[in-house]
């Protein structure tokens, strides 16, 4: 593992520090904007008093923290950055492949490294059955990850795309607390609300890193979620949305997509028949939440 100067230093002396994934960047923004939105999130957490550490794999190296060197081969589409889940790691690094983090393999490493929060888009989820099938066992690693690694992860929800209710039960299963910052609905990612609640409500970081806090002196060793719905001025319209995921999921039942495939095949529908309104909003609700996240690493850093 290496790990950036700024935020080695800035772990050793107890600076508030924020995880960043890098598969946002490599498989989930067009070329270009993904540069921007690199800067734009780093600056982010930086302007709420936390230090930055993008997370990523390059040339079979776990890397903690890059500099801009390391963020333009994340961005760059002729890279070819893998996307490494938690079971990728290892063929990653002894392979000396490039790789990009999912939220998974993120929070590993930033637990691994001494990282305890972790500002990132939308949660991996259950996946909606495919037709014909009552039920689905593709579910993200995400989840499982969660359940057994006290990371604070910071996101909106889960994507509409995903079975909301199955994603709740799974991390109720788990143990995983889920915290609505300002909120009492469970968020869907582009919605600000979906047709379930959140267990708890908190209204400030300071109540959030209290929670945080409390939990990690427990018994319990899973982390904690932070659902923080996009701000309300850059919310996907209504009817958009619904009109949107319901071609996409035509889209997916035509075709052989299955698995892991799925969820990228609807959010590129998302950004091309919505004229970029969706990468907008995406990109809106991750720099609102890597804020908070830094809010949150803030409160903690000072004892929260």
């Amino acid at each position: 593992m290496r790990v950036a100067g700024d935020v080695s230093a800035a772990l050793a002396d107890g600076t508030a520090v924020v995880a960043l994934e890098s598969t946002l960047l490599a498989h989930g923004l067009p070329p270009g904007r993904n540069r921007k939105v690199a800067d734009a999130v780093e600056d982010a957490v930086r302007a709420a008093g936390a230090v930055p550490a993008t997370i990523a794999v390059l040339d079979g190296r776990l890397r903690v923290g890059l500099d801009p060197a390391g963020l333009d081969r994340v961005c760059d589409p002729a890279a070819g950055l893998a996307k490494l889940s938690a079971r990728d790691l290892g063929p990653a690094i002894a392979l000396g492949r490039d790789g990009a983090t999912t939220i998974a393999s993120t929070a590993l490493i930033a637990h691994a490294a001494g990282i305890g929060v972790f500002g990132t888009g939308g949660l991996g989820g259950v996946h909606l059955p495919s037709p014909g099938q009552a039920s689905s066992w593709d579910v993200s690693a995400d989840l499982d990850v969660l359940a057994s690694t006290p990371v604070a992860v910071v996101c909106s929800g889960v994507k509409s795309v995903l079975d909301i209710a199955a994603t709740i039960e799974v991390l109720e299963t788990r143990s995983v607390p889920v915290l609505g910052y300002r909120t009492d609905s469970f968020p869907a990612f582009y919605r600000r609300e979906s047709h379930f609640g959140v267990p708890w409500r908190v209204d400030t970081p300071a109540a959030a890193a209290a929670v945080i806090a409390e939990h990690r002196r427990g018994p319990a060793h899973s982390g904690v979620l932070v659902a923080n719905p996009v701000p309300v001025e850059h919310e996907l319209d209504a009817a958009l949305h619904d009109r949107l995921l319901s071609e996409g999921m035509a889209k997916v039942a035509a075709s052989d997509v299955r698995g892991g495939d799925v969820t990228p095949v609807l959010l590129e529908h998302f950004h091309t028949a919505s004229d970029g309104a969706s990468l907008d909003t995406n990109e809106a609700l991750v720099l609102s939440n890597v804020t908070l996240a830094a809010e949150i690493a803030v409160e903690l850093a000072r004892g929260g």
